[in-house]
């Protein structure tokens, strides 16, 4: 079982890669593999609505995207990282995530996923409901710990010592490895993923 984790922040050592990490280690001592995957400081594209990734199953623009969309494939679970921009995710992570799940949908589907933020003071609260949005179209399970998904601080020292935070890092990779053990003791026992229904889409105006 892998968990792939995404960097949303241009800093790939920053405070949210500082979070990222505290959830890998304890997914490695569950027994959990783990990728830290950054999207890095080059600009990332808007999607454009082109309607192109219904045929070719990947975004037009070959960009880090598609490179986001090939990893998750692979990936039984995602845990997203931002920093705190305005009080809302980063403009990259955005960008990344519209076209990712538009495009490859279908390899995040059913997989668990979590967001995790970082700010100096505020915007946490509007930035983790907007990434936790993702999973809510693509019948992601959501994995919770015992606070929100945030940890604060300017620096990546100081952000290792927000206690809370670090501990609510730790927390969300237990409940992720608990998760994915239990999916998968599900499908030894037979259990099978749910079967979504053909999407039905109703305008609000006609």
């Amino acid at each position: 079982m892998k968990v792939l984790l995404v960097n949303g922040s241009p800093r790939t050592n920053g405070c949210t890669f500082t979070a990222l990490s505290e959830v890998a280690k304890t997914l490695q001592e569950e027994g959990i593999e783990t990728e830290i995957f950054s999207l890095g400081a080059k600009p990332v594209q808007d999607c454009v609505a082109c309607g192109k990734c219904a045929q070719l199953k990947k975004c037009v623009f070959d960009d880090v995207v598609n490179e986001l969309i090939e990893k998750a494939k692979g990936a039984d679970g995602f845990v997203f990282g931002s920093p705190v921009y305005y009080a809302h995710p980063s403009g990259r992570v955005q960008s990344a995530l519209d076209r990712a799940f538009y495009a490859g949908k279908y390899a995040f589907a059913g997989k668990p996923g979590a967001a995790v933020v970082s700010a100096r003071r505020g915007g946490t609260a509007a930035s983790f409901d907007v990434l936790n949005k993702y999973f809510g179209i693509s019948c992601m399970p959501v994995v919770s710990s015992t606070y929100w998904n945030m940890v604060y601080g300017n620096t990546p020292e100081e952000v290792r010592r927000d206690e809370e935070g670090m501990q609510t890092m730790r927390n969300l990779g237990r409940n992720m490895a608990y998760l994915l053990k239990c999916m998968e003791a599900g499908k030894a026992a037979g259990i099978a993923a749910p079967a979504m229904e053909t999407a039905a889409k109703t305008n609000v105006i006609r």
